[in-house]
């Protein structure tokens, strides 16, 4: 191990492909270690590599940025993906973070932000574009290197925390129900809030939400 920054590049386009190999390979403590040009060729890539950061468009043949990412959040969890892309649009970029994106930079300010992006998903942060910083969709929330976050600093009651906690785990509602000493409706109602409220649809994404909070390994 050399210490480095490893990181893997997927873009479809390959005069962007080759503005990002010359922003990777300037600098020293960084080590390029593959490239993609389709959804599958990356996958097979990053699985094969396993770089610290792979960064990834959006728009790609095959299999798409974002649907990338989830594959690479329950099939290669060390790998933290970063989104570079051409779309402004508020829908993508809440896409991008409820499949458990760790950074979001706009292609036309990769020159002058993907750097800064890279040193600071490395580090556990959560990078948003400049330009659109003050979009993030409440109630999205990314654990860092600092630890998980408190239900308040999620935007959910303790109570609904504890419910969707124990539902990650795979406790029924029943059970949870009698852990609380609450009724079974009154649990799905803690449990459907919560998950509004975090953007989560399927009981995959709450799983891996609870995964990257330490939900899985920090319940008595």
């Amino acid at each position: 191990m050399n210490g480095k920054t490893r990181v893997a590049l997927a873009d479809d386009h390959p005069v962007v492909l080759a503005g990002l190999r010359n922003l990777i390979e300037a600098e020293a403590d960084f080590d390029l270690v593959g490239e993609g040009v389709s959804g599958h060729s990356a996958l097979k890539m990053i699985r094969d590599k396993l770089p610290n950061i792979a960064i990834v468009d959006i728009s790609m043949p095959e299999i798409n940025g974002i649907a990338l990412a989830r594959r690479l959040a329950e099939e290669c969890p060390s790998v933290r993906v970063l989104i570079l892309t051409l779309y402004e649009d508020h829908s993508f970029l809440r896409q991008a973070l409820a499949a458990g994106v760790r950074g979001y930079v706009l292609k036309r300010s990769a020159g002058e932000n993907l750097i800064k992006a890279i040193r600071a998903v490395k580090l556990g942060e959560l990078y948003i574009d400049p330009s659109l910083a003050d979009e993030l969709p409440g109630g999205v929330a990314i654990k860092t290197e600092k630890g998980p976050q408190t239900a308040g600093a999620l935007g959910l009651t303790e109570r609904e925390a504890s419910v969707l906690k124990y539902s990650a785990r795979g406790l029924t509602t029943k059970e949870i129900a009698t852990r609380f000493d609450l009724s079974a409706k009154t649990v799905e109602t803690y449990k459907s809030r919560a998950a509004e409220k975090l953007h989560l649809k399927t009981r995959a994404e709450i799983v891996r939400f609870a995964s990257a909070q330490g939900w899985l390994d920090d319940i008595e």
